[in-house]
């Protein structure tokens, strides 16, 4: 199959998280993209591990999870012989992407103003943690730390919680694919003009946008948005919406009106309120449902709540979604090969193109693997 970005030629001048996400989803659409990385160490990624877990002694899982189907060209910048290369590189390329500090990549006579001139029709994406001015704008942007700033601490828990993160990287992987849908677009442009881009994104910007609508609430109210006391799932919606104990696990309570989730429940306490209470009294009512859930199991609730169409589901852990047929239907897990004959399972691209699953088992480069093919095409 023909994939969108075939012959597309993308740089990534990037470590960690958030610009090899947008490497990896540029390169899941067919793009050529090519780790432009230190030849002793490589990229700081390649040692960054969760749980401690390795493919080789110099790489981490998790570096060959984000980096899979790429290429490495290992230069030293601040090498002469070795920026010929680089220049000569940068001349074919479509796209470059970086997400060093600010001012890092202009030091190294690699901005946007010094590479446009190398080749007047590239997208040129960069990423920060905080954006191009500021106090802050030089800081290193890690995850944690921005969704400590940007407020989204406060979504996550109940009222009575400290402030708490979401357990996984999320401003890094909405940058890098915003970073995608705006390279793309800014391709669609140098086709048409032969002009060039300047992207600029951050992961603080990533966020603010992530909670919209927590944000426009707040500029009309003026009033911070508060977490229910009890079983907050979100801030802003009222009871019942949120996760339940049953009596032998646990059941999520999306938007259902309260009289018609009383049909299922039949509790006398809960025949009192309306809708106009159910953001006013929400913990009240949470409260009430909460005890007559606790009185059954998963699956009866399910089933009843089958018999009148509410948006009701179970709540799974990775092990059980992974057994479900939903889940096999989805096809959602691919085979990377490593040397040696090892190989890992990841998740594969989540997009279906004409109907088809895109899947790659191509493993993440060894630092510099590709060099001696990347300067034979350039010579």
């Amino acid at each position: 199959m023909q994939l969108p970005l075939a012959d597309i030629i993308v740089l990534e001048f990037c470590q960690y998280l958030s610009g090899p996400c947008a490497g990896l989803r540029l390169a899941d659409l067919g793009a050529r993209v090519i780790k432009i990385e230190h030849p002793l160490t490589g990229e700081g990624g390649r040692k960054l591990a969760i749980k401690n877990m390795w493919v080789d002694d110099d790489n981490s899982l998790l570096f060959n999870t984000i980096n899979r189907n790429k290429e490495s060209f290992a230069i030293d910048m601040g090498n002469a012989g070795d920026m010929v290369w680089l220049k000569k590189l940068i001349g074919k390329a479509h796209v470059l992407v970086h997400n060093f500090r600010p001012g890092a990549m202009e030091r190294k006579l690699l901005g946007y103003e010094d590479v446009v001139k190398l080749n007047p029709s590239i997208v040129y994406a960069q990423i920060s943690g905080y954006g191009e001015a500021g106090p802050l704008h030089k800081k290193p942007g890690q995850d944690l730390l921005v969704q400590s700033l940007s407020g989204l601490t406060y979504t996550t828990g109940s009222a009575s919680d400290i402030p708490t993160a979401l357990g996984l990287g999320i401003g890094d992987y909405l940058c890098g694919n915003q970073a995608v849908q705006f390279i793309i677009a800014a391709l669609i442009k140098s086709k048409k003009t032969g002009k060039g881009t300047l992207l600029q994104l951050s992961l603080l910007e990533s966020l603010i946008d992530f909670q919209f609508e927590f944000f426009t609430t707040y500029f009309q109210s003026h009033k911070m948005p508060q977490r229910a006391g009890f079983n907050n799932a979100h801030a802003l919606l009222s009871a019942p919406y949120g996760i339940y104990k049953t009596s032998d696990g646990y059941i999520a309570i999306a938007m259902v009106p309260i009289r018609q989730l009383n049909k299922i429940l039949q509790s006398k306490a809960l025949e009192q309120y309306d809708e106009q209470d159910c953001f006013r009294k929400r913990d009240e009512i949470k409260k009430r449902i909460a005890e007559k859930i606790a009185t059954n199991t998963s699956q009866y609730w399910l089933q009843k709540s089958k018999e009148l169409d509410l948006w009701v589901m179970p709540v799974l852990n990775w092990k059980e979604m992974s057994a479900t047929a939903g889940y096999k239907v989805l096809d959602m897990e691919q085979t990377i090969k490593l040397p040696g004959n090892k190989a890992f399972i990841t998740t594969r691209c989540p997009v279906r193109i004409n109907g088809r699953i895109l899947k790659s088992g191509k493993a993440a480069p060894q630092v510099g693997e590709n060099n001696a093919g990347i300067k034979a095409s350039l010579s």
